[in-house]
């Protein structure tokens, strides 16, 4: 079987390839698995999905949720601590997706034998690190899916759009801004549509902003509305979800934000629905900043030649960012899908269907590159190896190679992988995630050390061996590198990404 799986931080969403429809997968009558996990305080027993909200309901349960947002910044030894318990996130990430197929099986309308494989495109976050993606897609795979694609979650709801609102597409207006608020991270990509291609401009987002920080900021509104003070983690998370609860009920017409208190021994908090607006203002005035940002890049159309800004996403349907999102750009222009938690995953399911004809070209959403030794240790340089808004190879194809050869100079290379949202001066600027360091020798007598971390960069006495570095970049947006002394084969290859003792985050 053949499907679209849409990972969102407090849902996760199926849709099917069924003969050119893509019907979304209902568990038990909810279109929604939730994203969420409970663990027993007094055995470590872990539970997720539906059966995790069960046993939240009775006393003992620890809640672990919107842990798609700790990918953001995790690696791939990044810990998890959860009550007394303490787990590799990408152990808590294939159990949640080991769940989801068992209830795709088991528990689900969608018609799949135990046994029967399993083939799913599936989404990341347009600015999702190479940790994030390859975490997302080692999870999968451990869950035992056959993954066939991974999208930006923006490209992936490209494809929806087209289906819902291809009408507005001419030979005038050929671009659409997706603009993507779920529950905890928030993107917005331009794409270029002609016929069945897609094409990504440029992308940009947040890694921590949706729905969780809408709920945060109505939180501190009520606590100090209610004289509650300053609230333990506990009772906290108690009244963030009942936030949650009454934010997803308001309508564009509600004039009141009622809370109920009673878990406080306080009367419910009735306050004028402006109030909670202006509280999550500054938040939905971020992802507009993010719009404009991306339609005022260089590669950007005119406004004119842009055939709707999409809106999806959970989040999206707070009240006042569609109404702002009107405002800014007007009422025909602006359309939210009807669907706006399942978008991206029908949009997965429509790319993976082999007779819908459609293609992807999409495009890094940071820059890989590296810092070295210079002028033999003396100083430190930055190359850029994959630029932002570079184009990825489609599905399928070999992936991006960048070719260098060289005659160092000094004794040992010192290779300071990172990757950065935009370069200032041809140096990393704004938001730098570090990776791997390899220390590589070009002086052959440092080979047989195990640990080259104590060995001083300094220059050789003559000029070093002729080495290759041969950079790969895959569809996913992954990335690799293999170093070799070409004049004996010597080589080593590295899966590049966060490595390291990473200290355990506490949920």
């Amino acid at each position: 079987m053949r499907l679209g799986i849409d990972f969102g931080t407090t849902h996760t969403v199926a849709a099917l390839v069924d003969r050119g429809n893509y019907p979304v997968v209902a568990f038990g009558g909810d279109d929604l698995f939730p994203s969420v996990a409970a663990v027993a305080t007094a055995s470590d027993e872990l539970r997720f999905g539906p059966r995790a909200l069960a046993a939240l309901e009775r006393p003992g349960w620890r809640p672990v949720r919107s842990f798609k947002r700790l990918l953001a910044a995790a690696g791939p030894r990044t810990r998890i601590a959860a009550g007394e318990r303490e787990l590799p996130l990408l152990d808590l990430l294939t159990g949640h997706l080991t769940a989801l197929r068992t209830a795709l099986v088991e528990g689900s309308n969608a018609g799949v034998e135990a046994g029967e494989e399993l083939v799913a495109a599936v989404s990341v976050p347009a600015n999702a690190s190479s940790d994030q993606r390859f975490l997302t897609l080692e999870a999968f795979r451990r869950a035992g899916f056959e993954i066939a694609a991974v999208l930006n979650e923006p490209s992936a709801t490209g494809f929806e759009y087209a289906r819902r609102f291809g009408r507005t597409l001419t030979s005038r207006r050929e671009h659409v801004v997706v603009y993507d608020l779920g529950g905890g991270t928030f993107d917005v990509s331009l794409l270029h549509m002609a016929g069945l291609a897609n094409e990504v401009i440029a992308s940009t987002g947040a890694a921590a902003l949706g729905g969780d920080d809408f709920d945060a900021a109505l939180a501190t509104l009520v606590a100090a509305r209610a004289g509650l003070g300053r609230l333990a983690d506990e009772p906290w998370a108690l009244l963030t979800e009942e936030c949650r609860r009454q934010k997803e009920r308001l309508l564009p017409q509600s004039r009141r934000f009622v809370v109920d208190l009673a878990a406080f021994d306080a009367p419910p908090l009735a306050l004028p629905v402006e109030e909670a607006y202006e509280a999550c203002g500054p938040l939905v005035e971020r992802t507009l900043a993010l719009v404009e940002e991306l339609l005022a890049a260089g590669q950007s159309p005119e406004w004119e030649a842009v055939a709707g800004l999409y809106v999806a996403g959970g989040a999206s349907g707070f009240p006042p960012v569609l109404r702002q999102l009107r405002e800014r750009w007007g009422e025909r222009r602006v359309h939210r899908s009807p669907h706006p938690f399942a978008a991206t995953a029908i949009g997965l399911a429509c790319f993976l269907d082999e007779e819908s004809g459609v293609t992807l070209s999409d495009v890094l959403s940071r820059t890989f590159g590296v810092f070295r030794e210079a002028r033999a240790g003396e100083e430190v340089t930055f190359d850029p190896i994959f630029r932002r808004d570079t184009p990825l190879p489609r599905t399928g194809e070999p992936p991006l190679e960048v070719v260098r050869r060289y005659r160092p100079v000094h004794n040992l290379g010192h290779f300071r992988f990172v990757e950065c949202g935009r370069l200032r001066d041809g140096v990393p600027d704004g938001r730098i995630t570090p990776w791997d360091e390899v220390r590589f020798p070009f002086d052959r007598e440092l080979r047989e050390r195990e640990d080259l971390a104590g060995v001083t960069v300094r220059r050789g006495a003559g000029e070093g061996p002729l080495v290759e570095e041969r950079y790969r970049c895959t569809a996913a947006g992954t990335f690799e590198v293999t170093l070799t002394c070409l004049e004996d084969g010597w080589s080593r290859h590295y899966d590049l990404g966060r490595r390291g003792d990473e200290p355990a985050v506490r949920v």
